[in-house]
């Protein structure tokens, strides 16, 4: 008997799915299903997981209070920061800058994701180091000048490491930008930086958000950044995690902080999404 073509339709779509879906299910869902179980247990006496049920660990999530603390401080000052250096780049590629060379300097922009970020951390190690900038400034006068192992170099970092990542979502949204919206804008006697502020900004607002959001929730389990530049001084949660899983070996603690982890990034993405879908109607409301 044949099948009816909606039956083959569905067939053919989960034929496409399942390896996807299969993929993301034994990759994603199953280890976080055990993280979630390891949460709730307790550190066995020679280290690793022990069964158990307890809120223990939950209630001990205080002691990284400092790691959670500047997760959570310097994760967004981090994303603000790249969005401030980001935008004015995204812009001038996309509405000042000619076809003929937008290409070419769009692709600069991703360049840096051709070489290792831990080679490009170690180049900022260098310059921020006792041999770099420091020993520049002791040469005109300035002493004891420490730039290395501080929340301003992990900060730095994060800017140097993530800006493409912001740059590129912003540009997108700018590069489809009505330019007449702007020339009729010019027409009625808009300063520029009314049409910007007018124009511009409400419309590429769905990139910066999503800029901010990509940016921000890969900043919270960042682990490589803050070792290197912050010198231990400056944790991370993803430094703790390595702490728990590879050092102390407290599997059930190190879960728990993974899954509060989780739950924030979440959070985080679920407001993205709301605001970004906000801005969205409301310039649908606006260019009617």
């Amino acid at each position: 008997m044949p099948l009816a073509p909606n039956t083959k339709k569905r067939l053919v779509t989960a034929a496409l799915v399942a390896p996807a879906s299969i993929w993301l299910f034994v990759f994603l869902v199953l280890p976080f299903i055990a993280i979630i179980v390891f949460a709730f247990g307790e550190r066995a006496p020679e280290g690793g997981y022990q069964a158990a049920f307890t809120f223990a660990q939950f209630a001990n999530l205080g002691s990284r209070a400092a790691a959670f603390k500047n997760t959570l401080i310097l994760a967004p000052i981090g994303a603000f920061a790249c969005l401030i250096v980001a935008y004015p780049v995204a812009y001038y590629l996309a509405v000042k800058v000619s076809a003929k060379y937008r290409l070419l300097l769009v692709s600069l922009v991703v360049v840096p994701f051709w070489t290792s970020l831990l080679v490009r951390t170690y180049a900022w190690m260098y310059i921020l180091g006792a041999r770099g900038i420091p020993h520049l400034l002791e040469m005109i006068g300035i002493e004891n000048v420490r730039l290395l192992n501080t929340p301003g170099a992990v900060l730095l970092g994060i800017v140097y490491g993530y800006l493409p990542l912001m740059i590129m979502p912003i540009y997108v949204s700018l590069e489809k930008l009505d330019r007449r919206l702007l020339e009729a804008s010019a027409d009625l006697g808009a300063r520029p930086l009314s049409t910007f502020f007018g124009i511009t900004l409400p419309l590429s607002l769905p990139g910066v958000m999503t800029g901010i959001a990509l940016v921000t929730i890969l900043l919270l389990g960042e682990y490589l950044i803050p070792q290197l530049l912050g010198g231990g001084k400056v944790f991370f949660i993803g430094n703790a995690l390595v702490d728990l899983f590879l050092q102390s070996r407290n599997w059930p603690f190190g879960s728990a902080i993974a899954v509060t982890l989780v739950v924030v990034v979440v959070i985080v993405l679920l407001i993205a999404m709301r605001i970004a879908w906000r801005v969205a109607d409301t310039r649908q409301v606006d260019l009617v």
